[in-house]
């Protein structure tokens, strides 16, 4: 789909074929050196990686959950996960690539996001977690409507899967936003 606001991408839903395309974006968003081009890297925090295909593939094949994917000139350039969860949706799994970051296309996103969950399910609230430690990140989510709730859930500490903690104080933080 094409958005007049939105000239040069296009967003479509996840399928099997991008699954290692996504991948690649969302590790080089958060982890290694690469993810040190743009400002939303945690290579100071976690290390290991962010995702794997079989997650990704969870997140596309799951029947109350979408994944986002947006494309500029026919290349994969960021993503966002959007799970129905009853009266909200949650919002996860967003990676911009990094050499785009910084240029607007992080809110673009976002905003699309929240505009197809409430098309979608009707929803009127968006969820998301982030790691309480990231405070730049959690105040550009502030900066689009997001507010902190002080509602805290454990990091999984010892599973791989979702990283290797470089400290001991890593938990996330549960921001809202209502939607018009």
């Amino acid at each position: 789909m094409h958005s007049a606001a939105t000239p040069g991408l296009t967003f479509r839903d996840a399928t099997d074929a991008d699954v290692d395309a996504l991948v690649v974006l969302i590790e080089s968003a958060y982890r290694g050196d690469a993810s040190r081009a743009g400002w939303t890297t945690e290579a100071d925090i976690l290390e290991g990686q962010r995702t794997d295909p079989e997650g990704v593939l969870e997140v596309i094949k799951s029947a109350d959950s979408r994944l986002l994917t947006v494309e500029r000139d026919g290349l994969v350039v960021a993503c966002c996960q959007l799970e129905h969860r009853g009266d909200h949706a949650y919002f996860g799994m967003f990676a911009v690539s990094p050499v785009l970051q910084g240029e607007g296309l992080g809110k673009i996103v976002i905003a699309e996001a929240e505009r197809q969950a409430r098309a979608a399910w009707g929803i009127s609230e968006m969820h998301m977690t982030v790691i309480s430690v990231r405070e730049d990140l959690i105040a550009w989510y502030e900066r689009r409507g997001y507010r902190r709730t002080g509602q805290m859930s454990p990091f999984p500490y010892g599973d791989e899967r979702f990283g290797i903690p470089q400290r001991a104080d890593l938990q996330f933080e549960l921001l809202v936003k209502k939607l018009g």
